[in-house]
């Protein structure tokens, strides 16, 4: 690779950087062609995308990097490095979970989620339960929306009831 082939790489690495929150570090190594095939159809199905990446330009992409701390991310670019990128932050561990069902790889080597970093293949359950953006609106919303719903309902319940009330009481002052 030419001086100018490693520049450009680095430069498009850090791009993709700067691009996405939420990036994965994965080793895929020893999978055969298939099961590599089949990984990457998965990526591109679920919206994530998957580059296998040379450690040293990674490393220097992620130095380049302004404004996000990865904290250890650069101490596990060792041995064979995937770079996945994804706009839901629990994408990528779920199908890392769900193909692992079927094969010992891929195995998570670090993940760099809107300034955490998470360093281990241990993590791959805890980020494959984070919940979406989305999913945390909808159960806010469905908590606020809670009381209101069974007060109006209690009310309606026991409107008869409640006009019987108001009712009596109209009699008794007369």
């Amino acid at each position: 690779m030419t001086r100018e082939e490693k520049s450009r790489a680095i430069a498009e690495l850090t791009e993709t950087l700067n691009e996405h929150e939420i990036v994965y570090l994965a080793d895929i190594s020893e999978l055969n062609a298939l099961s590599t095939t089949n990984l990457r159809r998965q990526c591109f199905k679920q919206g994530i995308t998957l580059k296998v990446v040379k450690n040293t330009l990674l490393e220097k992409a992620l130095e380049k990097v302004e404004g996000k701390n990865y904290g250890d991310l650069p101490s596990v670019l060792k041995g064979n490095t995937s770079l996945m990128t994804a706009e839901v932050a629990s994408a990528p561990a779920k199908l890392i979970k769900e193909f692992r069902k079927k094969s010992d790889k891929p195995i998570l080597k670090a993940a760099y989620i809107q300034e955490s970093v998470y360093v281990g293949d241990e993590n791959v359950e805890l980020l494959a339960a984070l919940k979406s953006k989305d999913e945390l609106i909808a159960e806010v919303i469905a908590i606020l929306q809670s009381p209101p719903k069974t007060v109006i309902s209690q009310l309606q319940s026991g409107k008869d009831l409640l006009a019987g009330v108001v009712k009596t009481l109209g009699e008794r002052e007369s």
